[in-house]
C-alpha cells in the first residue's frame, strides 16, 4: 500500500469540494432525467445507511475485517460518482465492492464464496453465475481508473492516541465515529487525518456516548461548543492543568490543535456532517429503501 497520502491518487483524483461533488452528481442525474423521475429514491444519506447495513450483513457472514468493509464503502461511493445508481444493481455492486476491497486489503475471498453468501442474503437480486460479479468487478475497476488504494483515518487515530493521552474508551468511541463517517460524503471531501482528528475531538471534547451522539438534536449549538473549545483557549491557560486529567487532556488536545497545521474549519465541517448523520440516524426506513431499489432493479431487468 502507498504510504504517502499526499502523493496518492486518492488526494489527486478522489478528493472533491462539496460544490464539485454536487455538480458531478447533478450532471449524472441530468443525463438520465427521465430515469430519475420514474424511479425516485430516498435521501442519499438514507441510502448510505441502508447500504452499510447490507454490507455489514455480508461481511459478517465471511468474517471480513473492518478496514476491508470501509474500503468497500469508499469504492461504492467513488463508483456512484461515475455511474447513475439506477443503471446498476446495487446488491451486485455491494458484493463486487467487498470482493475487490478484500483483494486490496490483503484478505481475499474466493469469488464463489462471495456470490454464495450474497445470494443467501439477497437471493432476489444475485444470480449464481459468478461471471456477473467478474464483469461488475471489471466495470468498477474501469470506472475508478484502476485507482484502488484507499487511505483510511484508522492509522492516524492509532498514531495519535499516545500523543494525546487517549483512554481506551475514547479510542473505541473515536474508532466507532470513523466507522460511521463512511456513511457520509466525508471520504470524498477531506483527507483521512482530518477525519481522524474530528473523531478524536468528538470523543474527547464532547464526551458523547454513542446513544448521545445519535440523539443529538441541536447540531448548531453543539458546533458552537466545538468552535469555542478550539478558539477560546489561550496556551497560557494550559500550563497549570495536568495532562492526564480529563480537563487537562481536553486542553492539551485544544493546544495541540492550535499548534498543528490541521485545518480547523475542516474539522468543524466534519463534525457538523457527522452530527447531522446522527440526527437522521433513525429516520431511514429500510423497508421503503429496499422496495424503491427493488422496483427499478426488477423493472429494468438488472437482477438477471
Amino acid at each position: 500500500m502507498a504510504a504517502n497520502y499526499w502523493a496518492s491518487t486518492q488526494r489527486r483524483h478522489w478528493q472533491f469540494t462539496k460544490d464539485a461533488l454536487l455538480d458531478i452528481r447533478q450532471k449524472l442525474e441530468d443525463e438520465d432525467r427521465a430515469l430519475v423521475q420514474q424511479y425516485p429514491l430516498p435521501d442519499r444519506r438514507v441510502q448510505s445507511h441502508f447500504f452499510n447495513q447490507q454490507l455489514v450483513k455480508l461481511g459478517r457472514r465471511m468474517t471480513i475485517r473492518q478496514q476491508a468493509l470501509a474500503t468497500a464503502q469508499v469504492f461504492i461511493r467513488r463508483f456512484y460518482t461515475k455511474v447513475e445508481i439506477r443503471r446498476t444493481n446495487p446488491y451486485l455492486v455491494m458484493a463486487t465492492a467487498l470482493y475487490l476491497a478484500c483483494k486490496m486489503e490483503e484478505c481475499p475471498q474466493h469469488i464463489r464464496v462471495v456470490v454464495s453468501e450474497a445470494r443467501s442474503i439477497w437471493s432476489e437480486f444475485i444470480v449464481s453465475d459468478i461471471s456477473k460479479l467478474g464483469e461488475c468487478e471489471f466495470f468498477m475497476i474501469s470506472e475508478m481508473n484502476s485507482q484502488l488504494i484507499v487511505h483510511h483515518p484508522y492509522r492516524s487515530l492509532v498514531e495519535l492516541q499516545s500523543t494525546l493521552n487517549m483512554a481506551q474508551e475514547e479510542v473505541s468511541l473515536a474508532w466507532s465515529i470513523i466507522n460511521d463517517h463512511y456513511l457520509t460524503d466525508l471520504p470524498l471531501l477531506y483527507p483521512p487525518h482530518v477525519v481522524a482528528v474530528t473523531a478524536i475531538f468528538l470523543a474527547m471534547v464532547l464526551k458523547p456516548t454513542q446513544a448521545g451522539l445519535h440523539a443529538a438534536s441541536n447540531a448548531a449549538a453543539t458546533l458552537s461548543n466545538v468552535s469555542q473549545a478550539i478558539k477560546g483557549v489561550e496556551p497560557s491557560q494550559l500550563n497549570d492543568i495536568g495532562a492526564t486529567t480529563p480537563q487537562g487532556k481536553v486542553q492539551s488536545l485544544v493546544k495541540w490543535l492550535g499548534e498543528s497545521e490541521i485545518d480547523i474549519k475542516a474539522v468543524v465541517d466534519c463534525s457538523q456532517e457527522i452530527i447531522s448523520l446522527y440526527d437522521i440516524w433513525d429516520q431511514g426506513n429500510e423497508k421503503t429503501c429496499r422496495e424503491q431499489i427493488a422496483r427499478y432493479v426488477k423493472a429494468r431487468g438488472l437482477d438477471k
